[in-house]
C-alpha cells in the first residue's frame, strides 16, 4: 500500500509539472478531458444505470454533460439510476461554471494565493477583464450560481405542485432542472422534455429566468444591477453590446416563430407567445429545453433557430455558440470594409483591432468546424441535410436541441457529435490555439500581394 501511494504521488507530481509547461488553452483541454473521463468511468458503473449501456453511449452522455449540451442517445429517467443522474448533474454543474472555479477559490482561502498558472487558465475560461481581482470575482460567481440555483429550485418546486410525486421526488426534479437551466445544460428527467408545460406560464418563466441569468453571466448581470442600484454607475461597453444584441436577436426570433411556425401558430392566446419566446430563448441562451417538438418545424423557422444557436449569448456566461460579441464585432468589421473605413465602430465606439482579429478568426474557424461536421455526417447518416445541420450546430453550440435524430445516429455519427460538443464547450478558438504550435517570429519576411 505505501508503494502504491508513492507511485500515485509521483504520477501527480509529474503531471502537475507537465501542466505548468503548457499554455492556458491546453490546460483547459486537459482539465475538461480529465473530468469527462472521470464522468465516463462513473457512468459505466453498474449502479449508475438501469439497463445495458454501451461505451459510446456512456461517453456521449458524459461529454454532453461536461459540455453542458444536453443531447442524449438514452433516456435520463429510463436508463440512469439516481446515482447516474447525480453524476450527470455534477458534470454539467462543473462544466457550466468552469472546472477551475471551486478548486481555485478553495486554494485562495487556504493558501491566500493562486498561482499565475491558475489565473491564466481562469482568464481564458471566463474572459475575465484585467480590472477584476480574482478572489472577489470567484467568490461572487459562486454566490451568484448558488443563489440563482436555490431560487430556481424553489420556483420549480412551486411549479411542480400539481404533479403526483412525493416530497423527495419533487425536490430532486426541482433541483436537477434548476441546475440544468442555470448552467444552460438542457438535461431533463422527462422523456418529452417540457412539451407538457407549453401552456404553463410559471414553468416557462422559471426556465427563461434561470437560462438568461446563466447565459448572460455574472459580469453582465452585475453591471446592470449596479446601474439600477448604484447612482453614477456606468454600464460597460461590452455589457451594452451583449444586452442590446441579445434583446434584438431574441425579439427577432420570437416574432419570426410567432408568425411563421405552424406548430406555434396552432396554439391560442398566451401559450402561443410562451412557445415562440421559449424556443427562441432556448436557442439563444443554448439552454436546449423545448416545449415544442422541433422535428415538426418548417425549413424557414428551423433556419432561424439554427442562426440563434449559431450566435449564442455572452462570452462570460454559461452559454455556448459563437457569442454575441464575436458576431457583432464581425458584422461591424464587414460594415467598416463596405464603408471603406479604417476604424471598426459600434455604438460610436471603436473596437480594438486585436479584438476584431480574434472575432473574425473565431467566426471563420466556427464556420469551418460547422461545415466539417455537416460534411462528415452526410456520409454516415441517411437523413435530411436540414436535420444534420440542426444537430451539428446544436452540438457545436452546446445547445442540446434536436429534431429527434440523436438516438438513431450511427456510431461514427455519435463520435462526430461527441467531438463537436467537446470543442464547443472549450470554444473553437481556444481549441484551435490548444492544438496549434506557437509561432516564433524569425524576423522580416517578404510580402506578396494576391488577387482577391
Amino acid at each position: 500500500m505505501p508503494l502504491r501511494n508513492t507511485n500515485v504521488k509521483t504520477f501527480l507530481r509529474k503531471y502537475n509539472r507537465f501542466l505548468l509547461t503548457q499554455s492556458p488553452q491546453r490546460n483547459l483541454v486537459y482539465g475538461f478531458f480529465m473530468y469527462n473521463l472521470i464522468g465516463f468511468l462513473l457512468l459505466c458503473l453498474p449502479f449508475a444505470r438501469k439497463s445495458d449501456l454501451s461505451i459510446i453511449d456512456a461517453l456521449f452522455a458524459s461529454t454532453s454533460a461536461i459540455s453542458t449540451t444536453g443531447l442524449l442517445t438514452l433516456s435520463m429517467s429510463d436508463d440512469f439510476t439516481f446515482f447516474g443522474q447525480l453524476v450527470i448533474m455534477l458534470l454539467f454543474q462543473i462544466g457550466g461554471i468552469g472546472y477551475m472555479t471551486f478548486t481555485t477559490y478553495i486554494l485562495l482561502n487556504t493558501s491566500r494565493r493562486a498561482s499565475q498558472w491558475r489565473e491564466r487558465i481562469l482568464s481564458a475560461a471566463f474572459s475575465i477583464p484585467d480590472t477584476l481581482k480574482l478572489r472577489p470575482f470567484l467568490k461572487s460567481v459562486i454566490i451568484y450560481t448558488v443563489l440563482f440555483e436555490i431560487i430556481g429550485t424553489i420556483f420549480f418546486f412551486i411549479g411542480f405542485a400539481d404533479e403526483d410525486w412525493g416530497f423527495w421526488e419533487r425536490l430532486w426534479n426541482s433541483l436537477f432542472h434548476s441546475v440544468s437551466a442555470f448552467c444552460t445544460a438542457g438535461f431533463s428527467l422527462f422523456n418529452s422534455g417540457f412539451t407538457d408545460y407549453v401552456s404553463d406560464g410559471w414553468i416557462n418563466f422559471t426556465i427563461s429566468f434561470l437560462a438568461i441569468a446563466g447565459s448572460l453571466g455574472f459580469i453582465v448581470f452585475t453591471d446592470f444591477w449596479l446601474k439600477l442600484t448604484k447612482k453614477g454607475h456606468r454600464v460597460s461597453f461590452t455589457s451594452k453590446l451583449i444586452m442590446s444584441g441579445f434583446l434584438i436577436l431574441l425579439t427577432a426570433g420570437t416574432t419570426t416563430l410567432y408568425f411563421a411556425e405552424p406548430e406555434i401558430i396552432s396554439l391560442d392566446g398566451a401559450p402561443r407567445f410562451y412557445a415562440a419566446f421559449f424556443q427562441s430563448m432556448s436557442a439563444m441562451t443554448t439552454v436546449g429545453f423545448n416545449t415544442i417538438d422541433f422535428g415538426g418545424f418548417i425549413l424557414p423557422t428551423a433556419m432561424v433557430t439554427i442562426l440563434l444557436m449559431y450566435i449564442g449569448a455572452s462570452p462570460s456566461g454559461t452559454s455556448g455558440g459563437l457569442k454575441i460579441t464575436t458576431f457583432v464585432a464581425t458584422v461591424a468589421y464587414l460594415r467598416s470594409k463596405l464603408k471603406n473605413s479604417v476604424e471598426v465602430m459600434f455604438f460610436n465606439r471603436q473596437i480594438p483591432d486585436e479584438r476584431v482579429s480574434v472575432a473574425v478568426s473565431t467566426f471563420i474557424f466556427y464556420f469551418m468546424l460547422s461545415f466539417a461536421g455537416i460534411f462528415l455526417l452526410t456520409f454516415s447518416e441517411t437523413i435530411s441535410l436540414e436535420m444534420i445541420s440542426f444537430e451539428v450546430l446544436s452540438a457545436l453550440g452546446t445547445v442540446g436541441l434536436s429534431m429527434g435524430i440523436t438516438g438513431s445516429l450511427t456510431m461514427f455519427g455519435k463520435i462526430v457529435i461527441i467531438c463537436l460538443m467537446f470543442i464547443g464547450r472549450l470554444g473553437v478558438l481556444t481549441f484551435g490555439l490548444a492544438i496549434s504550435k506557437t509561432y516564433i517570429d524569425n524576423g522580416h519576411v517578404i510580402e506578396e500581394d494576391i488577387a482577391v
